[in-house]
Order: structure tokens, then sequence, then C-alpha cells
């Protein structure tokens, strides 16, 4: 391991992050959405219906939706307790590197569980236990942003958090459908590759918390802790609540695509048509993510490119709604990901600079998180529900557009960043 980097703990960095550590920082976070979203856009619905054998395709999606909905319920916990928890870590190694690879492994190994699972239950329990993995090394590593990399890079750095998302599903699916085929060689190669892409990481610098530094933690001051009041931290709040809305609004626009394509526009080609639905987001989500965020450091500015992106999901999802067309599709396609990747790299910038307490870190970028992960893991059985009851696709989508909107004018009213 790299000699603890000597730096005040608390302090707000100045000393820019060097391209090694970045190159580490993205390796990671390429195995982490790898591993995640591989499952959730392929392994884990094939699965479920695999055990199912549904006759109607709601009925698959409200078991994913379930399934999906109590791993939820553990990253509401697992993020801001990790986040906590890692705080006060005095190891010798730092404070986040010994929760990173603790995530990693607990990741991993549910991960090589859930392969062999043949009943709900088992890949219920299984997959709860992957995103609770998933929680306790993201919560870590995304501290890492706030404790070492300066106010005016983190909008770069950000932008390689935000783009292995993209190049990591590729990546999986074309691994599991192409020369790793099988339940369980799927789920077995992605784990693998999570925990080589991670480790890189766990040789980077990470300031170590001397015992006398800790603040005393008690499991009661722990959970009235994760209550951060809106009134006292308005620029916390609204933050939250934009990322919360915007995150729904995308999750609705891109979970059901393959049910829109098949039963809204009937279309024969569906599969096909969504892999290239998905190559045209993934490609401007990539070019967003690295390029707006490093402008945004450029500018010293914030709050404009999270509110256009906010719009531009909204503007993309009522193309989706009022013009229900495989042409239109692509277009609304290349505008979702140009929103969704600049939101994912400047939000995340934009979030490390209104938390309350620098001591505390790691515990609000928790709740931060929750904002990310709990959207897209019940958005599927929500979106299901909304297509019942609204009528079709298009209630839907609309949906999609005013969490979208909604979203925008809430980070509007961020009064401390620009």
């Amino acid at each position: 391991m790299s000699a603890p980097a000597v730096v005040a703990v608390f302090a707000e960095p100045t000393k820019r992050v060097p391209g090694r550590w970045i190159a580490a920082f993205a390796s990671a976070w390429l195995g982490i959405w790898m591993a995640q979203l591989t499952p959730v856009q392929l392994l884990l619905p094939a699965q479920i219906d695999a055990r199912l054998k549904p006759e109607h395709w709601v009925d698959s999606v409200v078991a994913f939706g379930i399934i999906s909905g109590i791993a939820g319920l553990c990253a509401v916990v697992a993020y801001p307790l990790t986040g906590a928890l890692s705080d006060r870590t005095t190891s010798r190694f730092g404070r986040r590197r010994p929760w990173i690879a603790a995530g990693t492994l607990l990741f991993a190994l549910s991960l090589l569980m859930l392969g062999l699972q043949q009943s709900l239950v088992g890949i219920g329990i299984f997959w709860a236990l992957a995103l609770t993995g998933f929680c306790v090394l993201t919560a870590a590593l995304t501290a890492t942003i706030s404790d070492q990399v300066p106010v005016n890079q983190r909008g770069l750095v950000s932008g390689w958090l935000s783009a292995p998302q993209a190049v990591g599903i590729i990546l999986g699916l074309l691994l599991v459908t192409m020369l790793f085929t099988g339940q369980f060689l799927g789920y077995t190669v992605i784990a693998v590759l999570l925990v080589v892409l991670v480790t890189p990481f766990m040789f980077q610098p990470d300031a170590v918390l001397r015992p006398d530094q800790r603040e005393a933690m008690t499991l009661r001051g722990i959970i009235e802790s994760l209550w951060i009041s809106p009134r006292e931290y308005p620029d916390f709040g609204w933050t939250l609540l934009s990322r919360v809305l915007v995150n729904f609004g995308n999750a609705f626009g891109t979970t059901m695509l393959l049910y829109f394509l098949m039963f809204g526009l009937n279309d024969p080609n569906a599969e096909d048509d969504l892999i290239i639905l998905t190559l045209i987001y993934m490609v401007f989500v990539i070019l967003a993510s690295l390029f707006l965020g490093a402008l945004s450091d450029r500018l010293g500015r914030r709050k404009g490119f999270v509110f256009a992106a906010s719009a531009l999901q909204g503007v993309a999802a009522l193309l989706l709604a009022f013009i229900p067309d495989l042409t239109v599709a692509n277009i609304a396609a290349g505008l979702l990901g140009l929103g969704y990747g600049c939101f994912l790299s400047v939000d995340q910038a934009l979030a490390t600079q209104v938390l309350p307490d620098p001591a505390a870190r790691g515990k609000d970028l928790g709740i931060m998180n929750i904002a990310t992960a709990v959207p897209q893991a019940i958005a599927p059985l929500l979106g299901a529900a909304a297509v019942a009851a609204l009528g079709g696709f298009t209630g839907l989508f609309i949906l999609a557009g005013v969490f979208a909107f909604a979203g925008a004018f809430a980070v509007a009213r961020v009064k401390a960043v620009r």
C-alpha cells in the first residue's frame, strides 16, 4: 500500500489530483458500473423470467420491481451508515480504503452466489446483498472526491465517475451475450472484473484519521445525524430534491424502453432497435460527462449546467410521449444521454460543494447517493404501475418529463454555488 497522505483530514483540498489517481478512479467505476448495470439490464431480468415463466410482460416487470425495491431499501440504510462509519474510521490504511475493499468483496461474492440461485427468494436475497456491497463501495469511493479533489477539478473527476457507466454497460452486455454466455458464467466474469478494476485504486493515498480526531460514535448519534434540516441547510436540501426528481425522471424514461418499443410502437425488431437506442444514449452520456464536466470547472459554474441537463431530459421524455415514432426515439435517446451525462458529472461536483460538515462528508454524500440508487431500483415497478394507471406509455413519459422539469426548478433554488 502507498504511504498515507500527510494532509489535514478535514481541510478543503487545494492540490490537484494527478492523472494516475484519475485513471485508477475511472478504472474502479468501470468495474462498478459493469457489475451493477449488467445484471439490471440483462442478467437479473433473464434470471427472473427463467424462474417465473410469465404469460404477460407486466408480471415479469412487477417481480423485477419488487426484488429491486427490496434491494433499494438496503441502499437507504447502507449508504449513509457506511458514510458515517468511514468518516470515523482510524485504520492505518485510511478512512475510505477499508470500506472500498470490504464493499468490493461483498459485492463480488454476492454476484457469484447470485449466479447459482434457482429460486426467486434466493435471487432476492443475493441481489439485496450485492446492492449492499455496491453501496458500501461507492459510498466510500465518492467521498474521496470531497476528501482529495479541489473544487476546480471536481467536474472533470466526476466526469470519470459518469462516463464509465456508459462504457461499463456496453462492455458488460457484450461480454455476457457473446463471450461468457450462461447465468453463472455471466455473473462470474463481471464479479472477477469488478475486483480487478477496483484494485488499482487501493494503492492510491488516503489520509489517516487519528483517534483523537474521531467524533464520538453512538447508534443514536448516527441515526440523528441522518436528518439534515432543509431549513438550516437549504442548498443541500434543494440539491437532494433535484437529484431525486431527475433520477426518477430518467429511470422512467429508460427502464421501460424495451416494452415501449415492443408494445407501444409494435416494433418487430424491438431488441435490435433497443441496442441502437442504447448506443446512441451511451455515446452522448460519455461526451457530455467528460467535456461538460470539465467545462463547468473552467467556467466555475454548476447550476446552469444542471438546470439545462435536467430540462433536456424533460424535453426528451415529452418527445417520446407526443411523437411515438422510432426516428424520434433515436433523437430522444441522444437528448436524454446528453442531459443525463451532463447531470451525472456536474451534479456530483455541485453536491460536494453544498455539504454541511467537512467532518461528515462520507455520511452526507451517502445521503445524496440514496437519491440516485433508490429511484433506479424502484422505477421498474412504478413505471409498470404508471403504464397501467395512465393508460399507456404516453402517460409514463409525460410523468418522466414532469419529474425532470421539476428537478431543474429545484436546482435553480441553490444559492451558494454559481
